[in-house]
């Protein structure tokens, strides 16, 4: 009996990465350099969680919880 290795695409470069951290100490993605990659994306705010609040959220106006 084989057993399967998962992958997924690494979200940097789109090639497989295995999704096992024995194998890859990188996961989920492929390599170091993609890992790096994607922090320095996060770093200089490429990447970013976009803002949710309404437009008309006042901080100083109290809420109803």
């Amino acid at each position: 009996m084989t057993t399967k290795i998962e992958t997924v695409k690494c979200p940097t470069c789109g090639k497989p990465a295995v999704w096992d951290k024995e194998k890859n100490p990188y996961r989920p993605f492929c390599s170091e350099r993609c890992r790096l990659i994607d922090l320095g994306a996060w770093a200089d705010e490429s990447h970013r969680i976009p803002d949710v609040t309404p437009p008309d959220f006042d901080p100083g106006e109290p809420t109803n919880h």
